[in-house]
Parts: structure tokens; C-alpha cells; sequence
């Protein structure tokens, strides 16, 4: 059956109408376990309350409960055949034609719940979380700051997706607040470091996208087959401590400076709801190697925003707008040279793009970068302007897809930074 009215009425601005129908793990009002849902208008649809009905036939699970659960992880492992039927199944039964929910009250009731009463809650069990710096502007942006611009990228940079091995443990969703960490920085005219709450707290705006079936050890992941492998999309908010970072990441890379705390979206957009937004990257040069060449069309148009608001500020305000489409390195090649040693990807592992940034000075994804690396404060409001973060200052990211007529979306990813705890 064609997508395209539910009986749920959706906003035309709505993130989640029947063309989207992105997962995510809630707790109803009233209730202990969480279970698995979908995101309709202002509704979440619980896929329990179906499966329990008979109404959701997933293949390759017979007998098994799948959306009575606390993660998407069941649902993930059964791979893309599944993932689709699902899908389609979903829209079928919220479908303004199928009399199944439409023409029973007391089931809707109990399977549609207001979104504004349930709590969202970390959709999927991470095992392994990669960080990956395939934005090409953000990548020159940075290098620019810290080498000049004749050695802003790496001499390997053009070559292949650099990445680091991020902590799983500290990835939170989105309302979960953070703390100010502690670590170390050196001033370059100093001659030992000190240990002290970080200075220069950042965002980094990022999508991350999660792992349905992995692959065996020993056995990589072509490049043409690597979008099968990727269940969804959500919003990512890699927080970073820029003075900590700036002194522990030679030589091995970011450690304390990113670890204490990755923020994601709770909604995971599907790729079958963002296949009609595929567009072209931006042009390789050179050529990648043979088992990094994609497809052209391996990069979607989703227009990502953040908004900062401080505790003196009424409403938020936008201070970056930029496009996932810019992403130099594809999540296919991603993939493909994360498995290319024979490295093995497990169901719920969190990939991650990278900071995005775009060609205009708007869209540079960091305040290392707005602020030219905490030289030029940006204004916020009358009388208040950042560097970098401070205590009580809220970041809110969004993103979305725009059809003629509907919005396929994210929803929004927020997080407020706390002030760091006593000495530790």
C-alpha cells in the first residue's frame, strides 16, 4: 500500500508523519518496562500492544517477542528483509483506510499514547561506539586553526574516513543533562599541566547511525553492501572538552576530552524512510581506493540546526545551520574501512559522522569554529555571548528531511551542561 495518510492526524510540520515511522524505547505512564514504539504526529505507537494482539508478523522470529522489550537490539539483528516488512506492516495498520485501529476505540486507546505523557529512553544496547572526522570543512576548519591553512589536513586525510574508539558507557539520550568534566590542560607557556574543571566545554554537531546485522571477524564489509548493514539514523551531540583534549590527544587521540558524555536523539530514522532524500556527496579528489568507491548517490539532504539558550536568555537562538549532505566520507565507506582489517561490527554499534560542517560560516558545526578556537565570542542575545560553553547553557540539535508536502525528521536532541562535581 502507498504511504501517504494515517488516521493519526500529523501536523504538516510534524518530524513523524506516516512517511517516516522511526523506533524508539518508552515507558507508558504508569508503567515498569519499557517497550519498543513508533513515533506517529504526537503519538507513539506501542508495538507491543500489536504484537500481543497478533496484528505484527515479524519473519524470522516465530514465537519470539520482539517489541516487548527494553531496545530495538531483537528487532535489529533480524536484518533488512524484516526491518522492512515491519515497516510496512506499521503503516498499513495506522493507514487512514485499514478499519483494524481505526474502528477499534479501546485497542487505538491502549495502543496510541501521547507523546508528552511517556518517557524515551535509550533506544538501543551500544556495545562499541566509533567517532569518525569525515567532514571535510570542519576537518580544514580545525587543521587551520591548530597547523595553518597550507597543513590544515593530514597528509592521509583525503584517503580514507579517520576515526577514534569512543565510550560506549557515557552515551546518554537526549535530556539527559552533563557534567563540566575535570582533567588535564597545560598552557603553552607553562611547564607542567594542571587538573581543573575543563574551560573550553564544546557541542560538535553529528548524526550517528546504528548497526542491525555486524559481519563475522575476519570478514569485511563491501562498500556496495554496506548500507544493509545500517538499521537507522539519529542526532548526535559529541560533547568536547576542547583545553583537555588539546593537551591528551597526542599521540593516540581524544580520551577524557569526549568520554564523558555522547548524546543521541531517541527517535532512529530508517533508511527506507530516507531513501527518497538520497543525493549525491560532495566530489572525491583523488579517486578513492577500489574498496572505498561508492555509489554517487550515498549521501542524504537532512537539514541539521542547533540552538544554544543560557540561563539569562528567554527562548533559544540558532547559532549553526548546515546539511548532512556535506559529509565528504559516505557511512558506506565508512563502514567498509572500519571492516576492511576483518574487523567485526555487532548489532547496536554506534557509528558516528563526525562534525558537520558546511561551506558558509553559518554552518560550521562547533563553537571551536564559530568562535575562531574561543577568539571571536559569537552574540546569543542582548549582552550575552559564548566562546565556549558555560554552566546552565542548554544545546538543542534538529534535523530533518523536507518533501513537498511532509517533513521525515529527527525531533530534537537537547542537553544542558551542569557544573562539574567537587575535586574528584
Amino acid at each position: 500500500m502507498t504511504i501517504h495518510e494515517s488516521l493519526v492526524p500529523v501536523a504538516p510540520d510534524s518530524h513523524f508523519p506516516i512517511h517516516n515511522l522511526p523506533y524508539g524505547v518508552f515507558r507508558p505512564p504508569g508503567a515498569r518496562m519499557p517497550r519498543v514504539g513508533v513515533a506517529i504526529g504526537e503519538r507513539v505507537l506501542d508495538l507491543s500492544v500489536l504484537e500481543r494482539e497478533g496484528l505484527l508478523h515479524v519473519p524470522a522470529s516465530p514465537g519470539d517477542t520482539i517489541f516487548d522489550r527494553p531496545s530495538l537490539n531483537a528487532l535489529m539483528a533480524l536484518g533488512r528483509e524484516a526491518w522492512s516488512s515491519v515497516r510496512r506492516q506499521i503503516a498499513d495498520l495506522l493507514h487512514r483506510d485499514t478499519p483494524t485501529l481505526r474502528d477499534d476505540a479501546a485497542l487505538r486507546h491502549e495502543a496510541l499514547v501521547p507523546m508528552n505523557q511517556v518517557e524515551m529512553l535509550l533506544p538501543v544496547e551500544i556495545g562499541d561506539y566509533t567517532d569518525f572526522y569525515s567532514s571535510k570543512e570542519h576537518a580544514t576548519n580545525v587543521g587551520t586553526l591548530l597547523r595553518g591553512a597550507e597543513h590544515a589536513l593530514p597528509p592521509n586525510w583525503r584517503w580514507l574516513p579517520i576515526a577514534y574508539h569512543g565510550r560506549a558507557s557515557s552515551v546518554v539520550v537526549s535530556g539527559t543533562d552533563l557534567r563540566r568534566p575535570w582533567g588535564q590542560t597545560k598552557g603553552d607557556d607553562k611547564e607542567a599541566p594542571t587538573f581543573h574543571p575543563a574551560r573550553a566545554v564544546d557541542f560538535e554537531l553529528e548524526v550517528g547511525y546504528f548497526i542491525g546485522q555486524g559481519n563475522d571477524l575476519g570478514e569485511p564489509i563491501a562498500v556496495e553492501r554496506a548500507c544493509e548493514h545500517v538499521f537507522g539514523l539519529v542526532l548526535l551531540n559529541d560533547w568536547s572538552a576542547r583545553d583537555i583534549q588539546k593537551w591528551e590527544y597526542v599521540p593516540l587521540g581524544p580520551f577524557l576530552a569526549k568520554s564523558f558524555g555522547t548524546s543521541i536523539s531517541p527517535w532512529v530514522v530508517t533508511l527506507d524512510a530516507l531513501a527518497p532524500f538520497r543525493v549525491a556527496g560532495p566530489t572525491q579528489n583523488p579517486h578513492p581506493l577500489d574498496y572505498l568507491r561508492s555509489r554517487d548517490h550515498q549521501a542524504y539532504d537532512i537539514q541539521l540546526e542547533v540552538a544554544m539558550q543560557t540561563e539569562e536568555m528567554e527562548a533559544p537562538r540558532r547559532i549553526c545551520s548546515s546539511n548532512f549532505k556535506y559529509l565528504y566520507w559516505n557511512i558506506a565507506q565508512q563502514i567498509a574501512h572500519h571492516t576492511s582489517n576483518g574487523c567485526n561490527l555487532r548489532t547496536g554499534d554506534l557509528l558516528a559522522s563526525g562534525t558537520i560542517s558546511g561551506p558558509a560560516p553559518e554552518s560550521r558545526g562547533s563553537l571551536l569554529e564559530l568562535t575562531q578556537g574561543g577568539a571571536e565570542a559569537i552574540a546569543l542575545a542582548e549582552g550575552v555571548e559564548r566562546r565556549f560553553l558555560e554552566d546552565g547553557d542548554r544545546v538543542t540539535i534538529s534535523g530533518y528531511c523536507q518533501a513537498a508536502n511532509h517533513r521525515v525528521g529527527f525531533g530534537e536532541l537537547t542537553g544542558t551542561l551542569l557544573p562539574a562535581n567537587a575535586t574528584p
